[in-house]
């Protein structure tokens, strides 16, 4: 009877171990759920810097995010330089460049990545809106789909030309909004700087108007982006970010 009873007691207490067990890797599986990074989707707080080899990209203007090369921005230069964007890693490793296609760089200012006419296709805007000397009658933002790192020349480009209601503006930031595909143009020289609207959808084969949408409290905007969810805005100044949530 004594043997029967320990038997029993040695497979309760066996029983239980396992039952506790069990309970643990339960627990540390909430656990490790519940500390599981959630993704980002507005900024980040705290910028990373990372450095770029010198005489690659001497005079970078304009960056953006690239979705069909993950981990790699897409930067143009300003100005005097090739018609090329370059792919440039995260870490600051450039990759290579691509040629656009009719597309000469007169001022190259900005550029942003976003939607635009066929669905689920990410499209790159870059925008050639710079003039220092108020002289330019025309204005143009060139838009073609993301290329994927193996190509070589982007022969497909959308060409839309545009001029203010009000005269001749310098430029140097461009925003896109995610949701009704409506360019935005942010001035630089103005006091303080006007925001302006090229409403979808653009045309590629006349001169579209950019209307005056609005302005902000400073002058001297460069650049600007949107966050992923399209709640925030950043806009860059020579001395300082703005952020609007």
């Amino acid at each position: 009877m004594y043997e029967r009873f320990s038997h029993l007691c040695l497979i309760f207490f066996m029983r239980l171990q396992t039952l506790l067990l069990f309970f643990l890797i339960l627990v540390a599986a909430c656990q490790k759920k519940v500390a599981e990074p959630q993704e980002v989707e507005g900024f980040e707080n705290s910028p990373l810097a990372k450095s770029v080899s010198p005489g690659v990209l001497d005079e970078a203007s304009g960056i953006a995010d690239s979705k069909q090369n993950p981990g790699y921005l897409w930067v143009q230069q300003d100005s005097g330089n090739p018609n090329d964007i370059a792919l440039l890693s995260h870490d600051g490793n450039f990759l290579k460049n691509i040629t656009l296609n009719l597309a000469p760089n007169r001022d190259w200012e900005d550029m942003a990545l976003a939607n635009g006419p066929v669905n689920g296709t990410s499209y790159i805007y870059l925008a050639d809106i710079g003039d220092n000397s108020l002289v330019s009658p025309d204005y143009f933002i060139y838009r073609f789909a993301e290329p994927t790192a193996s190509a070589n020349i982007v022969g497909a480009v959308d060409k839309i030309s545009f001029r203010y209601a009000d005269g001749s503006h310098d430029a140097e930031t461009v925003l896109v909004d995610n949701s009704t595909k409506d360019i935005y143009i942010i001035t630089k020289q103005d006091i303080p700087s006007r925001v302006y609207k090229l409403s979808y959808p653009q045309s590629t084969s006349i001169i579209n108007t950019a209307t005056l949408s609005g302005g902000l409290p400073f002058s001297g905007a460069t650049s600007a982006a949107v966050s992923p969810d399209g709640k925030e805005i950043l806009v860059k100044t020579y001395t300082a970010i703005w952020e609007w949530k």
